[in-house]
């Protein structure tokens, strides 16, 4: 039976894992024994793990695959992709391979701002609100230069802050909003430290403004926070090819193919139910990129979401079109991310995956990144609109399958050869490993 417990914290690590297995587990020493299976053998290297988040009591393994051939910018990658999912990688790497013969991937960063907020109430007229933020704002910025110092020699730092009116939403709200250049770091620390100094600044120098009411002089700050919505931190990856070059094969025509697929992304522009899956597809190239790179996908994906509805319906994140016989698939994508501080520093395959990809700055990431996302989605779509999804997805599926099954390599290596020329499917295969297992 569950029970609750005081100071868990507290406890060492296997005083930790004694509680759980004791407490959630029929078999308390097998849960133990899986859990230490996957400890590092290296205590330094494990201990460097378990310091990364609180009330450690194992590593959680995604493998880590990588794909070849991608031509960014006439510059060769191999890209490092962690993510479970069956299928990702190879069709990461065959639409990679299929651009390298033509011309590879064109890409540029749009912007690189970043913002942050300071949410406020404030009980009294704007427009003394609004004299007092022009007078305070110099003092906003000379406040933070302790904090901002080592990025303003870098070329980064505080770009502009404004005061945003947000009392038609809710009664006495207000914003001061902050945009900054945190380069080669993803800023999340840097912009909160300077979020936090503003608001400690804004409501002390409030209290001294002599045009303030007492009221008015009591400010009352709600949060400082940075935003993962990052509109104008924009990055574009573009192919583009003579719609002949599309097909592979004399059996169906480039342009054929190259019509069905700009309908198919037409499609995910205006249907907010296949825009989710299509950009679900995107995101498993990105996401497996940001995680392999020590990235937040999660601050990935929230704001690549909120971009996709920015015009008030959900829509496709990649757009496509025939020009002058000449097929164009591109994506525009809002990336914030770093290659300095965080993880990208600490955890050894971290460091390996941004070596693998010629050390790159977060600009340069932004575009790998990008380029995963967009190759995703033209494998997605090209199988979408030929073979089907399932096809190659359900090969890729079958050694997950077998081993549910504990197949021995025998029977892994006999069942392969034999859905090469048969559908996969889980009924299917269970059958056949059923029926090689009854002869034997």
């Amino acid at each position: 039976m569950s029970k609750s417990i005081a100071g868990f914290s507290k406890l060492s690590k296997s005083k930790k894992i004694d509680w759980i297995v004791d407490t959630y587990f029929a078999n308390a020493e097998s849960a133990k024994g899986i859990l230490k299976q996957y400890w590092n053998s290296d205590e330094k290297l494990q201990q460097l793990h378990d310091e990364f988040i609180e009330n450690t009591i194992t590593n959680y393994y995604l493998p880590l695959g990588v794909a070849p051939n991608f031509l960014i910018n006439d510059k060769l990658y191999t890209i490092p992709m962690a993510i479970e999912e069956s299928s990702v990688v190879a069709a990461a790497s065959k639409a990679g391979k299929f651009w390298l013969d033509r011309g590879g991937f064109i890409t540029n960063v749009i912007s690189t701002t970043k913002i942050g907020q300071v949410h406020f109430v404030f009980k009294g007229d704007f427009e003394k609100l609004g004299q007092f933020f022009d007078i305070v704002k110099p003092k906003l910025i000379q406040e933070t230069k302790s904090i901002t110092a080592n990025m303003e020699k870098r070329g980064g730092g505080i770009l502009n802050i404004e005061l945003i009116d947000k009392t038609e939403d809710i009664n006495g709200y207000y914003q001061l909003h902050a945009s900054f250049e945190t380069l080669d770091a993803m800023g999340a620390n840097f912009i909160n430290s300077c979020l936090e100094q503003f608001a400690k600044t804004f409501k002390n120098e409030a209290l001294n403004f002599d045009l303030f009411s007492e009221e008015e002089k009591q400010i009352d700050i709600i949060m400082s926070i940075l935003s993962n919505y990052v509109p104008d931190c924009l990055v574009r990856a573009e192919v583009s090819c003579h719609v002949d070059e599309l097909s592979e094969n004399s059996s169906v025509s480039g342009r054929v193919l190259a019509e069905k697929f700009v309908r198919a992304v037409n499609i995910a522009e205006i249907e907010p139910y296949r825009a989710v899956t299509h950009n679900k597809g995107i995101m498993n190239g990105i996401d497996a990129v940001v995680l392999a790179t020590g990235n937040d996908f999660r601050a990935v994906e929230a704001g690549v979401h909120a971009y996709a509805a920015r015009k008030g319906k959900y829509s496709s994140l990649t757009h496509a079109k025939i020009e002058d016989d000449t097929f164009k698939f591109w994506i525009e994508i809002p990336l914030a991310l770093g290659t300095v501080g965080g993880l990208t520093s600490l955890h050894p395959l971290v460091k390996l995956a941004l070596e693998l990809l010629h050390k790159p700055s977060a600009r340069e990431l932004m575009q790998i990144i990008a380029v995963a996302g967009l190759a995703q989605n033209f494998g997605a779509i090209r199988s979408l609109t030929t073979t089907g999804i399932q096809q190659g997805h359900m090969k890729m599926h079958l050694m997950n399958i077998l081993n549910q099954f504990e197949a021995t390599n025998v029977e892994k290596q006999t069942l392969v050869e034999y859905f090469k020329n048969n559908t996969v499917t889980h009924s299917a295969v269970v059958e056949a490993i059923q029926k090689l297992r009854a002869k034997n």
